[in-house]
């Protein structure tokens, strides 16, 4: 199983001190904590996709290129990446450059995100995200998969005899994977394709997320490729732990009722109550994550989120000392126990390029 985190790079406040970090400060952070990711055992960093403050990854795929030459193992995701507001022929291009770049160590999560007024920045319709997630897939995965595409559809000019280039490294495209928070739509596609779906359930009670993760499941299933419990399930969460839970919640509480998403509404008692978000010893959030399982059934991908809500560098970087050397290490023994052989790990470059060569060995 992989564990990872996953940053949105909001610039927010830090509200012990009033000081909010430039955009400058911000990005180097999210290339150090990337680092130190690697360094404290991580399998997975990804990074979001924004184009309106208070958020500063506009283009992931520069960061995480950057990241890839300062690194050497982890693999690097998004969170998401916009199937809506992207060319597709962009982004088969931008993560083949990327997979090459980093020896195959990318994947990336696409999604629809959570702000309307980014459709009409690059030239769409809110009405129409459904239908744009839709299609601009279906042509991503022809421009992978096919070395001269043919293509007419409703949202982008046609293309006649057109190559993406450079081409997916060892012919194997990025593993891919859909992120929703409350769309079936797009665990259908998720499931149709045999691809990853990733409910980010930091927000909601896990009720929500389970009837999206079974559905996909059923329809994985439908679609023939392999049993419901073999479909690759991904999960987000959230903690900030500190030796004794008292410490942790009196540390945390400043930030979290200051954060520009969730602040100022319920209180941390009852967002914890209600939502995945874990504040407390490192032993709590291992009691709560390794609990997920009996919820979601056997997943394959763990992403946390660390650095929001104004928390200073320093912080975050003793988060995932904790992360890496006192929570994951348990959790991977706890979810690995009793795990069905039959359930598959997460899809990498080196597992997609093993299974490519078998079929084309298999063939007559």
């Amino acid at each position: 199983m992989q564990f990872g985190i996953f940053t949105v790079g909001d610039l927010t406040a830090n509200p012990t001190t009033g000081r909010t970090p430039t955009e400058h400060e911000r990005i180097t952070a999210m290339v150090a904590i990337a680092r130190k990711a690697e360094e404290v055992g991580l399998d997975v960093f990804a990074a979001g996709e924004h184009h309106n403050p208070p958020f500063v990854p506009s283009s992931p795929t520069t960061l995480l290129g950057y990241i890839a030459a300062q690194t050497e193992s982890i693999i690097l995701s998004t969170a998401t990446t916009l199937i809506t507001t992207n060319d597709p022929v962009k982004i088969a291009e931008d993560f083949a450059m990327l997979q090459h770049l980093s020896g195959g160590r990318v994947d990336l999560m696409l999604g629809r995100g959570n702000t309307g007024p980014v459709y009409p920045w690059f030239g769409q319709d809110v009405r129409q995200g459904i239908p744009l997630a839709l299609e601009n897939y279906a042509l991503l995965r022809r421009l992978w998969r096919e070395d001269v595409v043919d293509w007419e559809g409703q949202f982008r000019t046609p293309l006649q005899g057109f190559q993406s280039t450079p081409r997916p490294l060892d012919g194997v495209p990025p593993f891919v994977w859909h992120a929703s928070i409350r769309s079936p739509e797009i665990a259908e596609q998720a499931a149709f394709y045999g691809d990853g779906f990733f409910a980010n359930n930091i927000f909601w009670p896990k009720e929500h997320y389970s009837k999206l993760i079974g559905l996909y499941r059923a329809r994985f299933e439908y679609y023939g490729h392999g049993n419901a419990d073999q479909a690759i399930v991904g999960l987000g969460g959230q903690f900030f732990a500190r030796t004794n839970s008292q410490e942790a919640v009196n540390e945390f509480r400043p930030y979290f009722d200051n954060a520009p998403v969730y602040g100022h509404g319920p209180s941390l008692e009852d967002f914890t109550e209600q939502t995945p978000l874990t504040v407390g010893s490192p032993q709590q959030i291992i009691d709560r994550y390794a609990g997920m399982r009996d919820y979601f059934g056997d997943y394959q991908r763990q992403l946390f989120l660390v650095d929001h809500a104004g928390l200073p560098l320093k912080t975050v970087l003793e988060q995932l000392d904790i992360l890496g050397g006192e929570i994951v290490p348990v959790l991977r023994r706890e979810l690995a126990a009793n795990r069905p052989a039959h359930v598959p790990d997460a899809p990498t470059h080196a597992s997609l390029k093993a299974a490519a060569a078998q079929v084309t060995f298999a063939e007559p």
